[in-house]
């Protein structure tokens, strides 16, 4: 049947969304709040020129989320896009954000991470493309501030409910109150059809408040049990009267919690397991349950729960009459249970002190059951997420279970590898806080937090606080005292020690000391072919960090060799079934290494090659804003300027850089070594004021991140004095370049690619100010040293003897400038081909340009 054949036999009297993403099922006990509707209505669609954000607030059980879900219900057909957003805990804000990505063309965040696809959806929420009618809704919010960052701006509308009173300083809001007693007396009779009279459900509703989660508890107890009002107000009356007797402070009115008494308490008679399940969900956090979490048994759970999780008769049966008593919301179409947050609070109120941790010990057991074993396979990141808001709510960091604790790791680990580090930074340090409390000394469990602590600072940048967590974390493997006897805890002592000196490794690179790191990751890796062997994915992770050491000083040749055994290594593991997977991040991490080592050979129509073939992969199999396939646009972006394909590298240079803004901000590593690339390539086309706009703003970040004295800070201001020269003031060019050399023989010295390149840019500057005596003395050494670097047909090498040519006939040498001259246009007829740019640069007698992009540490 068609939709319009739907329409007319009045199955669908209003068009969905093409988008319907996670709204709840419609109550259809749903009572009265017109007015309410209609004033939100009215105020969300008289918006004229932007996102005004729109609040339900009040108390809790008051009905928020219930008015937010029949506003998305009842107004559907304004909109082409309606999403919905727990957004209680901020960890689930941005990945219910980033879940949103496929259904507007973006890359899942499966591929691009959590972070990235978040705010891929909010860019195109804002523009309105493809959806500008769209309405996302943000349930029990707490403070503003926290989703300050993730309201969409745009043509679209905003919703939010809370409890917290802030929010009226804040957005337009409106008041939600407990019901009218005309709206409770309507609500129950509905609820209780033709059991109750408007008299009796007038006295019920004064009994409670009109509290709208009372009745509705009062109405499925009435519905399921037949029992009379009278009788069910005796009992109310009697349990109110114990409660108060017992002075028992809560927040909650006293006839509330006897109203959610007496519901339990009739469950209990019919199923009593059921109030074992109910109990257990009351631990969990508020957000759905996956029903899979309860699908089997396991060591450590209670006799009563083990029996009844092992029964799967008896366990849907009990499912089913948590629902039926209004206890909990059922939803079977994606398979979870969810229990209101004030029922889950008057749960565990009634619970003893030593159950409640029998019962806490139980649900962490069971959510680490449910977590698959690999958290960086994307299959699995679904199923992580559906947990990751119980983690919180269920205080795991305080459970000390090396088997809880694994799991609270993975979940961090998952939350790394998806790209959320803001969430993985915060949630593992409130572990690492908790576990240090408790531990007399660190364990390999909290050395492996820290060693997750200093990956995911790293990944944001901040390389300072990455290096003093790794340090310490190594010094610490080192010096823990395993129990002898212990062989799989020796195991994984020397399994953390091993990968937090890989690590490190990466500390040291990001702090400047090439060649100390290289000398470590040389040593990292023959103990890792000791413990692993050769062939190990551990091994091949370590050779790749000894390849970048070596790229990094200036030995290319060993760095591609490397680069290519991990390459060839990696590839292997993915394509052998009975393997464990690389990864593909690692695969093209290692294929865009090997690129970029074949073009710092000289190599640049085969890293071409290589680079289009793994952007091409990365963009396929990771999304092109996935942080490793960013990575690869740049590298491929360079090598086509090196190779005089200057259109495409601009094109792609452009589109990369402004997807790291948008998705790492100025100030982030990668974002800087983007804004490298795209100013030399908009030099090398002649844009010069824009290059030398952007190179001077980069230049000033780079001190921000890596410290005013890192080989990286010092080749970027090379590249800024270089424009300089061109834009006309080789003066300044001179000293930026002399301080830049100064900087770079300290660190590096001066038989290294970087200082030479600074150095022959530095012979250039002094050409243009007309000292060509003092241009020959450095161009002379500069060739001498950059030949027996990178050899005598490197593309650097041809460009220092082309320039020494020049310099030579302004001194009169003549005979030995000519020979320099022929050499060079010879072997770059034979190497680059004589119409590559460098080529004609140098036939014409012009001086030409070396400048520098910093790579990945």
């Amino acid at each position: 049947m068609t939709q319009g054949e739907y329409a007319r036999a009045g199955r669908l009297r209003e068009p969905i969304p093409d988008v319907w993403g996670k709204i709840p099922p419609r109550n259809k006990n749903f009572t009265g709040r017109e007015e309410l509707l209609s004033v939100l209505q009215q105020g969300i669609t008289g918006q004229v020129t932007a996102v005004v954000p729109h609040a339900l607030h009040g108390l809790g059980g008051v009905g928020k989320t219930q008015m937010a879900i029949e506003y998305a219900w009842r107004f559907r057909s304004d909109y082409d896009l309606v999403w919905w957003i727990p957004a209680d805990q901020p960890i689930l804000v941005r990945s219910s954000l980033a879940a949103l990505a496929p259904y507007l063309g973006l890359p899942p965040a499966s591929t691009t991470g959590t972070e990235e696809a978040a705010n891929a959806v909010l860019e195109t929420l804002r523009r309105g493309e493809p959806y500008s009618r769209w309405l996302l809704i943000f349930d029990n919010a707490d403070e503003p501030e926290e989703l300050n960052d993730v309201l969409p701006r745009g043509p679209g509308h905003v919703l939010i409910t809370s409890r917290n009173h802030r929010w009226e300083a804040v957005v337009d809001t409106v008041a939600v109150d407990v019901f009218t007693r005309a709206e409770s007396v309507q609500f129950l009779s509905k609820r209780v059809p033709q059991a109750i009279s408007s008299a009796e459900a007038d006295h019920l509703a004064e009994e409670l408040g009109d509290l709208p989660l009372a009745l509705e508890q009062a109405g499925a107890l009435q519905a399921e049990t037949g029992m009379s009002v009278s009788e069910y107000l005796r009992l109310l009356r009697e349990r109110t009267s114990q409660l108060l007797l017992e002075g028992k402070p809560s927040e909650y009115p006293a006839p509330m919690t006897a109203a959610w008494a007496l519901s339990v308490s009739s469950l209990a008679e019919k199923m009593p397991e059921a109030v074992e399940l109910l109990r257990c969900c009351a631990f969990f956090g508020p957000e759905p349950i996956p029903r899979d979490v309860f699908s089997r048994p396991r060591p450590g759970l209670g006799p009563k729960l083990t029996s009844l999780l092992d029964d799967p008769i008896r366990l849907t049966r009990a499912i089913r009459e948590m629902g039926r008593y209004a206890l909990a919301r059922i939803d079977s179409p994606s398979r979870t249970i969810q229990v209101h947050r004030l029922i889950q609070a008057l749960l565990r109120d009634e619970v003893a002190e030593a159950a409640r941790a029998r019962i806490r010990n139980e649900v962490h057991l069971l959510l680490a059951q449910a977590a698959p074993r690999d958290p960086e396979d994307t299959k699995h990141w679904d199923r992580y997420q559906q947990l990751v808001g119980h983690i919180e709510p269920s205080l795991v960091r305080q459970n000390q279970d090396p088997e809880v604790r694994d799991f609270a790791l993975k979940m961090v680990r998952y939350l790394y590898t998806s790209g959320d580090y803001a969430a993985a930074r915060s949630l593992v340090n409130s572990l690492l806080d908790e576990w240090a409390a408790d531990a007399e000394q660190e364990d390999v469990l909290i050395l492996r937090g820290r060693r997750h602590l200093g990956n995911i600072l790293r990944a944001l940048g901040e390389y300072n606080a990455a290096y003093e967590v790794n340090k310490n974390a190594l010094a610490s493997a080192k010096n823990l005292v395993v129990e002898s006897g212990a062989e799989n805890l020796l195991l994984e002592k020397e399994r953390e020690v091993l990968v937090l000196t890989n690590s490190l490794g990466a500390d040291l690179r990001a702090h400047g000391e090439f060649t100390t790191a290289r000398d470590h990751d040389a040593d990292s890796l023959e103990r890792h072919k000791e413990v692993f062997g050769k062939s190990h994915l551990e091994t091949l992770r370590a050779m790749n960090n000894l390849a970048l050491d070596h790229g990094l000083n200036s030995d290319y040749i060993q760095a591609k060799e490397f680069h290519e055994v991990v390459f060839r290594g990696l590839n292997e593991f993915q394509n052998q079934p009975d393997q464990p997977s690389a990864g593909e991040a690692s695969l093209l991490n290692a294929w865009t290494g090997l690129a970029r080592a074949v073009r710092l050979c000289g190599d640049y129509s085969e890293a071409c090659d290589l680079g289009e073939d793994a952007y091409d992969y990365g963009v396929e199999k990771l999304g092109p804003d996935h942080p490793w396939t960013l990575r690869t646009a740049k590298d491929l972006s360079i090598a086509w300027r090196r190779i005089g394909d200057y259109d495409r590298s601009l094109e792609l240079a452009e589109d990369m850089h402004a997807r790291h803004v948008r998705l790492f901000g100025l100030n982030h590593p990668d974002t800087l070594a983007a804004a490298i690339a795209l100013a030399n390539i908009l030099r090398a086309m002649g844009q010069l004021e824009a290059a030398l706009e952007l190179a001077s703003d980069t230049v000033r970040r780079y001190p921000r991140v890596y410290g005013g004295e890192h080989p990286f800070t010092h080749g970027c201001a090379g590249n800024l004095a270089l424009l300089r020269r061109v834009c006309g003031d080789p003066k300044s060019a001179r000293e930026t370049n002399e301080k830049a050399l100064e900087g770079l023989e300290a660190k590096l010295g001066r038989d290294h690619h970087y200082s030479l390149t600074v150095a022959g840019n530095l012979a250039s500057d002094l050409a243009a100010l007309g000292d060509h005596e003092a241009a020959c003395r450095l161009g002379r050494g500069t060739l001498r040293r950059i030949r027996d670097l990178l050899g005598p047909a490197h593309p650097m090498t041809l460009a220092c003897a082309a320039n020494l040519s020049v310099d030579l006939r302004e001194v009169g040498e003549a005979e030995q400038a000519e020979q320099l001259f022929e050499e060079a246009i010879e072997t770059y007829a034979r190497t680059l081909g004589p119409e590559h740019p460098d080529a004609v640069v140098a036939q014409e007698r012009r001086h030409l340009d070396a400048d520098f992009d910093p790579p990945p540490i």
